[in-house]
């Protein structure tokens, strides 16, 4: 069985290098707001979505927690996200990636119907219902880890066509050197996943995970400028990177103070 899925194209699609510059939409590729998925209509959805994206060790899950609690403190009802949390097929995605046993294109098909469904059975109804949802990681992520894994930039991009573009997406920069500290001083673990282990960079497990987040790093760059990320230093204080994030949320909520204490549950986030 061979690894490439078939795809209707006109003209064969060479191979993206990581971080690679390219146009910023191929000619008869569709962005990823010219389509939607059937029965959804834009104005139809009274919710906001907002999108968290950095590399491991970035600090996003820490600020998505953060910023649930602030906004629900301002009468918000906030819907979260993140990958493989699909009830459809995150479990297989876990136990497939636990074994090592799938392809880079299986992997990519398989993240997306776990978009997807995601996208369908929580993300559009917590929309419509005029709900605030924020996303640990977006489709963004998944396309980042395509592309450094050799799959085709436009190709990636052209698996989330149907996706709903978020309302405001931050992009959390730091360097592979200090997201590896984070995880490190998390867990004295790092998964091999975190670490590319996969693409067999380096046999030592620092380096390798130095040089695969540099490449995920280096598409972020990239999709910043594509996709208009808002970009911010992550390698600021908890504090100080919260206060940003606040202050851009408040901005396109209408949401007078910005002013925020942690509950007792999540002061030792606050550093």
């Amino acid at each position: 069985m061979t690894e490439q899925p078939k795809a209707q194209a006109k003209t064969p699609r060479p191979e993206a290098s990581a971080g690679s510059e390219a146009e910023p939409v191929r000619d008869g590729a569709p962005s990823l707001a010219s389509l939607t998925l059937p029965a959804v209509h834009r104005e139809d959805i009274g919710g906001h979505l907002i999108v968290v994206e950095g590399t491991d060790g970035s600090g996003r899950s820490t600020q998505i927690a953060l910023l649930t609690e602030w906004l629900e403190s301002q009468g918000f009802a906030v819907q979260t996200m993140g990958l493989r949390r699909s009830a459809l097929i995150g479990r297989d995605i876990d136990a497939l990636l636990a074994r090592n046993v799938v392809t880079r294109y299986t992997l990519a098909l398989m993240y997306a119907t776990d978009f997807y469904d995601q996208l369908e059975s929580r993300i559009i109804p917590a929309l419509r219902s005029g709900m605030v949802v924020l996303a640990d990681r977006y489709l963004y992520t998944l396309i980042a880890r395509a592309v450094v894994r050799g799959i085709d930039r436009e190709y990636a991009h052209e698996l989330y066509a149907l996706a709903l573009r978020p309302d405001l997406t931050f992009f959390l920069n730091v360097r592979p050197e200090v997201a590896f500290v984070r995880e490190f001083k998390k867990s004295p673990a790092i998964s091999y996943w975190e670490a590319g282990r996969d693409m067999h960079l380096s046999d030592d497990l620092y380096q390798s995970f130095i040089q695969y987040q540099g490449m995920i790093r280096k598409e972020f760059v990239y999709l910043a400028k594509r996709h208009d990320f808002i970009t911010f230093n992550g390698e600021g204080s908890v504090r100080l990177v919260n206060a940003d994030l606040r202050r851009r949320i408040a901005e396109h909520l209408g949401i007078r103070s910005v002013r925020y204490q942690p509950s007792q549950a999540l002061v030792h986030l606050w550093r």
